[in-house]
């Protein structure tokens, strides 16, 4: 199907679904697309990892900690690539659950210090099949060969504008 839009000709085709596909000018746009995936992304978690009644920011915060006990939440915002008033609420959420502590820092005691608790790490470990099921399924309908590929231009994509998003990822400790 031919649409005209001013002086510009836009090809919109439809996928055998009826979805639109590329060649319609919204469809071809890597920022909606992005959006979309996102979206998408997010339902396959709540599909697969609902049960346990956890946020992708929650199980990524959760994540963190069961590989490095404890952190503030400043870092843990920089970890994560949220900001530090989303980190704050998810601390809240977490503790009030008993997947975490908070205490004041040993330096600065204005700082708020998270670390894992036992039940915390009980939970990332029953949801590594569920989240590993989210990944599969994600990347399902990407040739298998393809895959390692994709994630490689991703990370690059990421990476390389990492500043220009409003909640950038901090440096990494090793």
């Amino acid at each position: 199907m031919v649409r005209m839009r001013g002086n510009v000709s836009e090809s919109a085709e439809v996928a055998g679904d009826g979805l639109p596909s590329s060649g319609h000018m919204l469809y071809d746009k890597p920022g909606h697309l992005i959006r979309r995936a996102q979206q998408i992304a997010n339902a396959i978690f709540s599909e697969e990892c609902g049960r346990f009644d956890v946020t992708t920011v929650q199980y990524a915060v959760l994540l963190i900690l069961d590989e490095r006990p404890s952190a503030d939440l400043v870092t843990l915002a920089g970890r994560v690539g949220t900001d530090r008033s989303t980190m704050g609420a998810v601390a809240v959420r977490l503790v009030d659950r008993g997947l975490v502590t908070s205490a004041p820092g040993q330096t600065d005691r204005r700082t708020k210090v998270l670390s894992i608790t036992e039940a915390g790490r009980v939970l990332v470990r029953e949801m590594t099949a569920a989240v590993a099921r989210v990944q599969e399924r994600i990347l399902a309908p990407l040739p298998e060969e393809q895959r390692p590929q994709f994630l490689a231009m991703l990370k690059l994509m990421v990476e390389t504008n990492n500043e220009l998003s409003r909640a950038p990822l901090g440096p990494v400790e090793k």
